[in-house]
């Protein structure tokens, strides 16, 4: 008979997230639902098919400058708006007609475009742009309009509506719907219903970090103490189902993550590194239909040339590395990358050689699968008033709409509404 002391279970989820720190090693348990209790609501629903089509998010979180990104290289007044910071000699740069081209650090990207898998969105915004970080990341991140607040993510959305059916048994009954690389959860996951996520998130260090209580002793043991112990009443069910998924699935991925061997040779860079573990899971079969991944460091108010460029160098580079690495699993026209940012910069430099804080930007999309690649979209209008700025031709749910139709195959007017004209880099 065991006489150890039964250890004490958490009575409810925040009691859960604060004994783990909210996550066991990489794992984020925030919105983490137990698979015995979404079955019963799927029962009906079939489970997804392994050659479903995968979407992979990477925000520039900070607000990206298009205008030194995507670089109207032909336009003068680009150098009356930027007489320090602006490429002075465009013979530097990567040209993609006779009037754009990509900054110099992004030669990786522009011999994708050239390839025909890589798409450049410009002149994206919405209405009434708002210039919080927080805010404005918001409404890209629930897809709402300016003066609207929404609590739920717009791939929440599409995960409430479209991913309810999952296996049952076997290897994959505990994988998640959505992956993200980052040490909090986007509020792009956000959803009212219970959902499977799982965190890849944050450097060896940040990890090391969360995978130790403040007193040092590891969460797994505890873990697994509370996913053995008698279950009592519902709520011990429902956490112990909870804790014995949550196991599985950190196994699973640990095994996948320390046995991979990339088709290619990435960057050292945090990017380049979450994409790395990104192609991981999906070369090993994952269920898994969205990942979302970030790159900070673009809220360059000053100094910025020199940062600004390092940051694309590292965007491009990783990005490249990541299709290749596809290409060699031969996934690349299974996967869809997309980039976003909160907003673009002021078209004209401030006094500190950075930029403030404006409205439209160019963003990009990448897979193996594109119908059009190159420039999509009007170029930038430079000539505005002082202290003006960008007027946004495309509106991001446009490209949201373009990814949820031809893409991972739903209405996209029951995810972010109608109205929103679709794009022609998908078929």
């Amino acid at each position: 008979m065991n006489n150890s002391p039964t250890p004490h279970l958490p009575t409810t989820r925040r009691e859960f997230l604060r004994l783990t720190g909210g996550g066991l090693g990489m794992l984020a348990f925030s919105s983490f639902a137990p698979r015995f209790l979404t079955q019963a609501a799927a029962a009906n629903l079939p489970a997804p098919a392994r050659d479903k089509k995968i979407l992979v998010l990477v925000q520039l979180a900070g607000g990206n400058d298009g205008l030194n990104t995507v670089v109207p290289y032909a336009d003068d007044l680009y150098y009356s708006l930027r007489p320090k910071l602006g490429f002075s000699d465009p013979s530097v740069l990567h040209k993609l007609d006779d009037h754009m081209a990509l900054a110099t650090p992004c030669g990786a990207m522009a011999d994708m475009v050239k390839e025909g898998k890589f798409a450049i969105v410009q002149n994206v915004g919405y209405p009434n742009p708002n210039r919080s970080h927080f805010r404005s990341s918001e409404i890209w991140e629930t897809a709402s309009d300016a003066d609207t607040y929404l609590s739920d993510g717009w791939v929440g959305r599409y995960l409430d509506n479209c991913c309810g059916g999952a296996p049952t048994e076997g290897v994959h009954a505990s994988e998640p719907t959505a992956v993200h690389a980052t040490t909090a959860m986007p509020q792009t996951f956000f959803a009212k219903d219970p959902q499977n996520y799982f965190s890849i998130g944050g450097n060896a260090r940040a990890n090391q970090r969360v995978h130790k209580r403040k007193d040092g002793q590891e969460f797994k043991p505890l873990l697994d103490s509370f996913a053995n112990a008698p279950a009592t009443g519902d709520t011990g069910n429902f956490l112990s189902h909870t804790l014995m998924d949550a196991l599985v699935t950190e196994k699973r991925v640990q095994n996948i993550l320390q046995t991979y061997q990339p088709g290619t040779q990435y960057p050292g860079s945090a990017l380049a590194q979450s994409l790395q573990r990104v192609a991981a899971l999906v070369a090993a079969g994952m269920e898994t239909r969205v990942y979302f991944c970030s790159q900070t460091g673009y809220d360059t108010h000053a100094n910025q040339f020199n940062n600004h460029q390092r940051l694309l160098g590292d965007l491009s580079d990783s990005l490249a590395a990541f299709q290749k690495d596809l290409e060699a699993h031969k996934l690349d026209k299974q996967v869809l990358t997309m980039t976003f940012s909160e907003f673009g910069r002021r078209p004209y430099e401030n006094d500190a050689q950075g930029t403030d804080h404006g409205t439209a930007a160019p963003l990009f999309v990448m897979s193996g699968a594109l119908k059009q690649g190159g420039l999509l979209g009007d170029a930038p209008d430079l000539n505005i008033p002082p202290k003006g700025d960008l007027t946004y031709k495309i509106d991001f749910r446009q490209v949201y709409a373009t990814v949820l139709h031809r893409w991972l195959d739903t209405d996209p007017s029951a995810i972010i509404g109608k109205g929103f004209e679709e794009l022609p880099f998908l078929g």
